[in-house]
């Protein structure tokens, strides 16, 4: 085996709490502590032997915490995203300070769409990555020449050089597991989701999507929208490896950005994980036929996370969604029907909002009652169709996607629609559809049936209540 550079993959700590791992969809801190795997960081830490993942916001590691790391190490990558940015870049130039040898890379969809402005922001950036970049951090690991290493942009002699880009990624099955880099740096205990069971972990079966919903992040700028896949074998190879590794998780998700976008491969694979006996969810979309439903659900599945986005259907068409909210209604019946959960996503302020489609969206989300929901502010993330739309109609009042805090910001304002109202709506919403006896009564029924889940809904209540007071007084 050639050497290779002793590496360390970093998602730095920035705000407390902070949710902006390579998986998370939103980069910011939530309303009740949740924190998705750093798989997109995993993936080229398997690929690179003997380096290290440290993903500091769920250890509760701080800047004294990391910047030490950096004696021990050649080659430090950073996955950063638009709302942490300024704070990671202080955390490589303190890496830099401990090792002045260091050499410090900068990995994500926030640099990939714009690196040299990302290599201009501090000289301790000597390069960033663009797009799939597993093989291209390999490459630099293996002591390559960056200027021989597909898919960069790079400093030299005092200005920028840019490579030529690295292709997408077909053999998706030349990725190792992932679960490996998780059982070796990773303690899954300190990973949550509200709507997960705890233990849980996380993985991707395929990267891009084929929907060209214009707000979304990753199929934009790193995933590409044809849905390239592992095979279903190597898929169920990996869960049941995730379970020698750790016999005390309870759930698997699949972090594909639409994992039922083939549905045929979405049966093969339940099929397997059937023969596994393993709990598992997915994202889909609301579109999924009653008879893929029951296959997937009669083979494990528990929970769908699905994106309705807005109960307008002037505002889905503005979005490129690609849904009818006559086929989310009646896939919401047959999900239900079969007793699979869902956990429901909601975007306010999308292009075309209105006080009128807030109505219609809250109403829309009490009437289908999925078993809990996420309320988030449209986010305009470089490199996204809604970005760009943004900026040529004037509708991008402040650039920061987060408050000082970390929590979601309202950045988009419209001349019929101010962005604190947007922001407003988010609360309003959230009381509108928890705080209703039918959903207080079916917490309390769940709750009553197992003590840890009882602990669990108790604490995440009391934050949640701790959220919305925090939200209404910095509106």
């Amino acid at each position: 085996m050639a050497d290779y550079l002793r590496t360390l993959f970093l998602h730095p700590p920035s705000f407390r709490g902070f949710d902006g791992g390579a998986g998370a969809r939103y980069q910011a801190r939530r309303e009740i502590r949740s924190f998705w795997y750093p798989t997109w960081l995993a993936q080229p830490a398997a690929l690179v032997p003997d380096s290290r993942l440290v993903d500091a916001p769920p250890a509760g590691l701080a800047l004294p915490d990391v910047a030490p790391l950096a004696r021990e190490y050649d080659l430090a990558v950073l996955h950063t995203s638009a709302a942490s940015f300024a704070h990671d870049v202080r955390v490589a130039e303190a890496l830099k300070r401990e090792n002045a040898g260091l050499r410090v890379g900068f990995v994500g969809a926030h640099v990939a769409v714009q690196r040299e402005r990302a290599l201009a922001a501090s000289p301790a950036i000597e390069f960033v990555a663009g797009n799939e970049f597993d093989f291209t951090i390999q490459e630099i690991a293996q002591g390559r020449p960056l200027a021989a290493v597909a898919g960069l942009s790079y400093r030299v002699n005092g200005h920028f050089e840019r490579t030529a880009e690295r292709p997408p990624l077909e053999n998706m099955d030349a990725l190792p597991f992932v679960v490996d880099v998780y059982r070796r740096d990773l303690v899954v205990e300190q990973y949550f989701i509200g709507y997960l069971l705890h233990p849980y972990v996380s993985l991707y079966t395929g990267r891009g999507c084929r929907s060209r919903c214009t707000f979304c992040l990753w199929p934009q700028t790193v995933g590409g929208h044809r849905y390239r896949t592992r095979s279903v074998e190597h898929v169920v190879s990996e869960i049941a490896q995730a379970r020698r590794h750790f016999p005390q998780v309870k759930e698997y998700f699949f972090d594909d950005d639409t994992f039922t976008d083939d549905l045929p491969r979405a049966e093969a694979i339940a099929r397997g994980l059937g023969r596994l006996g393993v709990t598992w969810s997915c994202n889909a979309k609301a579109n999924v036929p009653a008879s893929t439903l029951k296959v997937l659900r009669d083979n494990g599945l528990r929970l769908l996370l699905v994106g309705y986005e807005s109960g307008s259907q002037a505002i889905l068409n503005n979005v490129k969604k690609g849904v009818r909210l006559d086929l989310a209604r009646e896939f919401t019946r047959n999900a239900k029907a079969l007793g699979i959960k869902i956990h429901g996503t909601f975007i306010m302020g999308l292009p075309g909002e209105t006080r009128e489609t807030i109505e219609e969206t809250i109403t829309f989300a009490r009437q289908i009652d999925p078993d809990s929901l996420q309320v988030s502010l449209a986010a305009p993330y470089p490199g996204t169709a809604l970005y760009q739309e943004a900026l040529e109609r004037g509708w991008l009042e402040r650039d920061e996607l987060v408050d000082a805090g970390g929590v979601q910001a309202s950045v988009l304002g419209y001349p019929h629609l101010s962005r604190t109202e947007i922001f407003a709506s988010v609360e309003s919403f959230y009381r509108r559809f928890y705080f209703r006896p039918r959903k207080i009564f079916g917490f309390l029924r769940e709750m009553a049936t197992d003590a840890a889940v009882c602990r669990r809904r108790l604490a995440e209540g009391a934050e949640f209540v701790r959220f919305l007071a925090r939200r209404h007084s910095s509106a």
